[in-house]
């Protein structure tokens, strides 16, 4: 349970103010919250379901202990944004296993360099804000200092990890620019800023392709991978998910980005550029996305999950913060609409189930995994990924705030 304190800005009673959003909502919902688990909102409806299915964050099973894993991070975000008690005890129930007393993190690997791992950071800013205790500040410090010993590539640019060197990912920008925005914020540290933006400059500039309003998944800066263009450095597809982090990235970071920086302009224009492209990409008839982004009358490819939750989640988040035009609401609303149809399935007792979640891509690595329309469509298609039940809670929560 958390501690009743005000934040280390002096700003508000964050703790308060999640008491007074969950008493609205089992106002505002009367005898359905505590009734039939259908007339609940879908965020708590499976955020119920992901404290039964993974407690604690144990997303490896019950009797492990959670991993410090950027799938788990993401969670963690989505459970975040529902924001009701259970939610909130389970996050911090999560990281607790996973930062030592004196702030330390046993299981961050230092050498890997992964850009993923820099993810669970939001959380720990989170949770000294909540709590103002000493472990969560020193542990968010250690991260920011990961950042900061990050490889990059010729131009500035970070390394994906340290066994993909030159590699700049779309997923990236999802792992460290909102953790190091918010850092900055907290801690007032002003030049991180030119930082995060010159990450979006390059991929706006390297990896964009301007006549589909998209990005391709990744730029190799001295064109050195096998499976990159020798002309561009990009890789051959644009993909769904990666496609998600990006456009997530940009809204989760523009919040703590200031308001005077001219550079703020750069994440704008990247934003509704690729707003246009998810748009234009959008399946008509169902509403939603397809796993490559501009084939969706090729032969195997499939309307994916956490794609469209992601999608979803950044449109509406981006209208409602006024960063994007109104129409992007209704793009939000029919892929929402589209995700219920076809992804959603619950049990009799109330339990529910993401199906049509690609697991993962890796491009490099065995030579098949080239970056292809044939690899995107081959990869592993899974129920209860955690990253399609994260894209779904931060979907759902961000349409229940459309509909208030």
């Amino acid at each position: 349970m958390f501690p009743m304190r005000c934040d280390p800005g002096g700003k508000e009673f964050r703790f308060a103010r999640w008491c007074i959003s969950f008493l609205g909502i089992v106002c505002s919902l009367g005898p359905g919250l505590y009734g039939g688990a259908q007339e609940q909102p879908w965020s708590q409806r499976m955020a119920k379901t992901t404290i039964q299915r993974w407690p604690k964050g144990n997303l490896q099973g019950s009797n492990s202990v959670p991993e410090w894993d950027y799938q788990l991070g993401f969670l963690l975000q989505g459970m975040e944004a529902v924001g009701d008690r259970a939610a909130l005890d389970y996050v911090r129930q999560a990281m607790d296993q996973l930062v030592m007393p004196d702030g330390t993190i046993p299981t961050y690997d230092t050498k890997v360099h992964s850009v993923d791992d820099i993810l669970l950071g939001r959380q720990l800013l989170f949770l000294y804000k909540e709590t103002g205790e000493a472990k969560y500040r020193k542990a968010a410090q250690f991260i920011r200092s990961q950042v900061a010993t990050q490889p990059r590539n010729r131009l500035g640019g970070y390394w994906h990890n340290a066994v993909a060197p030159d590699r700049m990912l779309l997923d990236d920008e999802y792992m460290v620019a909102p953790f190091l925005a918010e850092y900055a914020t907290t801690f007032q540290e002003p030049e991180e800023f030119d930082d995060i933006a010159h990450q979006f400059e390059l991929l706006e500039e390297h990896a964009r392709d301007a006549k589909a309003a998209l990005l391709y998944q990744e730029w190799n800066e001295p064109r050195t991978e096998p499976w990159v263009s020798k002309t561009t450095g990009t890789s051959a597809s644009f993909w769904g998910r990666g496609t998600g982090w990006y456009v997530m990235g940009l809204v989760d970071t523009l919040p703590n980005f200031p308001q005077k920086r001219r550079d703020r302009a750069t994440l704008l224009t990247a934003l509704n550029r690729t707003a246009e492209g998810i748009a234009r990409h959008q399946d008509k008839e169902s509403g939603l996305w397809y796993q490559v982004l501009d084939k969706p009358g090729e032969k195997g490819n499939y309307l994916e999950s956490s794609a469209a939750g992601m999608f979803v989640y950044a449109l509406a988040k981006g209208v409602r913060l006024g960063y994007l035009p109104q129409r992007y609401l209704t793009v939000a609303r029919n892929g929402w609409k589209g995700m219920q149809d076809h992804f959603v399935q619950a049990d009799p007792n109330g339990a529910i189930t993401i199906t049509s979640t690609v697991k993962g891509i890796d491009l490099g690595g065995p030579p098949s995994h080239d970056g292809s329309f044939a690899y995107y469509v081959s990869a592993p298609v899974v129920s209860n990924d955690p990253k399609g039940v994260a894209a779904f809670l931060l979907a759902a929560t961000e349409m229940e705030k459309a509909t208030r």
